[in-house]
């Protein structure tokens, strides 16, 4: 019986190693899938975008300040600084209370707190953009009209970011704060999980010796996530550069250079939104605005690229 077995074994061997390497070369090619994508994406990005380049160099393209189409003059500059100040602003303004909220939820929380605030986090999640551009409509550009920026005008007037030309809401400030709640659910949820995958016996031994809860957290818990913390911000910080509705609902729409958080932008998706299906009898105008698409994706793709290095670097650190 046992002979029998074994050479069921033997005959059965060659026909499991070829399924096996089956299934990892069709694990491979799923996984390759996403790249492919992004690459047929940016190839027909480029292809559709190329006409632009006949008209002024890339160069001149991306640092140009003026946005004529009418005229030919097609700069991005103006879009991609806009983006970019939404994008900081909002991040600013949302990690540092979503860290204490999530640090707060998995360190100090009741369970029946938690049971309440995870709900609430997901069906914050789940709000659609646009009501939160309608929200930052009704709320918050009055509140930065009336409210922060006459207190920036008199208190702060001596900050070059913090000046304020106009007495408008609709500025960068308004969209970042509209961002910052967007993308706050995210955030909450990305650090609270991996502040959950810390073994509880590291907290235990620490508080065993006599530390503190507070000193727990900030010698033993802080270290082992830091990394996860930095993802988690950087995914945030992804959404938030690609974010559309919301944010051009609030932000004013200028094609101008910002300086101050008070100012108005125009940040490269709503450009696009804006835009794109309107006007295209003027020439070159759908090349332009595939080519601000393509400059969207490129800044995402680098960002993400940057901080993937970073965590990589300080991966390397702590495993030094």
């Amino acid at each position: 019986m046992q002979a029998e077995g074994r050479l069921v074994l033997q005959s059965s061997a060659p026909g499991r190693i070829r399924q096996d390497r089956n299934a990892q070369r069709a694990f491979s090619v799923i996984t390759l899938l996403p790249v492919l994508l992004i690459v047929i994406v940016a190839i027909a990005l480029v292809v559709r975008a190329w006409p632009i380049t006949r008209a002024a160099s890339v160069w001149d393209t991306l640092l140009g300040v003026v946005w004529k189409p009418e005229d030919g003059l097609f700069g991005f500059w103006p879009f991609i600084t806009g983006t970019v100040w939404v994008t900081v602003v909002g991040v600013a303004l949302s990690v540092p209370p979503c860290l204490l909220i999530a640090f707060y939820l998995s360190e100090y929380a009741h369970r029946a707190t938690r049971s309440v605030a995870k709900p609430v986090l997901d069906l914050l999640a789940a709000i659609p953009p646009v009501v939160y551009g309608v929200w930052g409509l009704l709320a918050i550009v009055p509140f930065v009209q009336d409210l922060v920026a006459p207190l920036a005008k008199r208190w702060f007037s001596g900050i070059s970011v913090l000046h304020v030309h106009q007495p408008t809401g609709f500025s960068i400030l308004t969209g970042g704060i509209v961002l910052a709640v967007m993308i706050a659910p995210l955030i909450i949820s990305v650090v609270y999980e991996i502040l959950a995958a810390v073994p509880n016996d590291l907290r235990h031994a620490s508080l065993a010796v006599g530390a503190t809860r507070w000193q727990t957290i900030r010698n033993v818990v802080l270290p082992q996530v830091l990394t996860g913390i930095v993802a988690a911000i950087v995914l945030a910080a992804s959404r938030a550069l690609g974010e559309t509705i919301a944010v051009l609902m609030v932000v004013g729409n200028v094609a101008k250079v910002p300086t101050s958080i008070f100012d108005a932008a125009y940040p490269l998706p709503a450009l696009i939104a804006n835009n794109y299906g309107d006007m295209m009898s003027i020439p070159l105008y759908d090349a332009a605005l595939l080519g601000a698409a393509l400059v969207l994706l490129f800044v995402i793709l680098i960002f993400n690229v940057i901080s993937t290095l970073v965590l990589q670097r300080m991966l390397r650190r702590k495993w030094a």
